[in-house]
């Protein structure tokens, strides 16, 4: 019985880690990755993952915008 409680802990905190856009944004592509330079555009945020984030577990945010992935593919 421990094991099983250990397992679904483990499984609970895996999926509040991790981010709306990284999960259901596809692949991640260089532009999301990289950081504009001085004068350049800056990159858009998808707004639904933003909100999807705030609403479902805050730190999914953290995870999104660490990976790029919360950013519009160009």
């Amino acid at each position: 019985m421990k094991k099983v409680k250990k397992i679904i802990a483990v499984s609970l905190v895996a999926v509040m880690l991790t981010g709306c856009a990284t999960v259901f944004g596809g692949k991640i592509t260089p532009h999301q990755k990289r950081k504009p330079g001085p004068g350049e555009q800056q990159r858009e945020i998808r707004v639904v993952a933003l909100i999807a984030d705030i609403i479902l577990f805050l730190p999914g945010t953290i995870v999104d915008f660490a990976t790029g992935a919360i950013y519009k593919p160009k």
